[in-house]
């Protein structure tokens, strides 16, 4: 049975207008209780991330302007959220959330983070809402642990996962596979180890064609054995910053596949919400519930 890791830290006061749909976290948790997709007891609280943990993925110079609030006005910029102490405890706890899933997948088969999937976060700096970069950090967890070895991060948010693919571009124990628009943010790419960039507008059918083309034999490559899904849902039609044209029906089936190769394979998998900007908050509380939906599915 899956485990949910959540945190009233997920959410933080934004200035009113702010396109950053932070209500989703309390939102998510609400629709899957309501819907009796999980119970009460299937939540936790996965605690604050280590400062050692945060090292091993983030420069001292760059934690340390984030936990001291001293990120320059170009930095915040870039972030798009405001510094604040809530912020940064938001990110430890997100972080948190995610190695927590990470250890949990370890023992149940699949853990769930109601809140992370922060791949613009790099080393040094943070970018496009992402402060830590979570599933880095989990993974570098786990390999310094000695409780993998052989990770591949699945990442098909709608924007390439810059961040994480920087972050492990020397390191060969990790393999990073982004599915993404291509003619979308962040203007400047990076090289994932497999990159595959998508024509705007793609719909249900060439996008599912793509990924079940390219991730069976990605796991035959690569012989991982733990998996990170970011399962980002701006790729729904109706997102703002997206450029795809998946259905809701459409973005379910991604995680079948995702979700159920990993099931399949018996490899254990860390889910991260990642990103979703549709108009209307019901349809990105919807779409990722619909992920974790499939997870109680398949691990009953």
């Amino acid at each position: 049975m899956p485990r949910l890791a959540t945190s009233d830290h997920y959410t933080l006061d934004l200035p009113e207008g702010h396109r950053f749909p932070i209500a989703k976290y309390a939102l998510i948790r609400e629709q899957l209780l309501w819907q009796g997709i999980a119970a009460a007891a299937d939540f936790y609280e996965p605690g604050l991330c280590a400062e050692a943990d945060v090292l091993r993925v983030h420069t001292a110079e760059y934690w340390h302007k984030v936990r001291d609030l001293a990120l320059s006005p170009a930095e915040v910029r870039r972030l798009g959220l405001p510094q604040s102490p809530q912020l940064v405890r938001r990110s430890l706890s997100s972080s948190a959330g995610t190695l927590q899933s990470a250890l949990h997948a370890l023992q149940d088969g699949v853990g769930l983070n109601l809140a992370g999937g922060t791949h613009h976060a790099f080393a040094d700096r943070g970018e496009g809402f992402c402060v830590l970069n979570d599933q880095a950090i989990a993974a570098a967890h786990l390999l310094a642990h000695g409780l993998t070895k052989q990770v591949l991060i699945v990442d098909l948010d709608v924007h390439q996962g810059d961040g994480t693919a920087s972050i492990f571009g020397q390191e060969s124990r990790v393999f990073t596979f982004s599915m993404h628009a291509g003619a979308n943010y962040p203007l400047r790419k990076e090289h994932s180890d497999l990159d595959v960039a998508l024509e705007l507008g793609t719909g249900d059918e060439v996008y599912l064609r793509q990924l079940q083309e390219t991730l069976p034999a990605l796991l035959a490559q690569v012989q991982p054995d733990f998996i990170f899904y970011q399962a980002g849902v701006d790729v729904l039609a109706t997102d703002k910053l997206g450029k795809l044209a998946l259905t809701p029906a459409g973005c379910r089936q991604r995680d079948e596949f995702v979700l159920g190769l990993c099931r399949t394979h018996q490899l254990p998998v860390a889910v991260s919400m990642g990103g979703g900007y549709s108009e209307r908050l019901a349809d990105i509380v919807d779409a990722h519930c619909n992920t974790f939906r499939v997870a109680f599915e398949l691990w009953p």
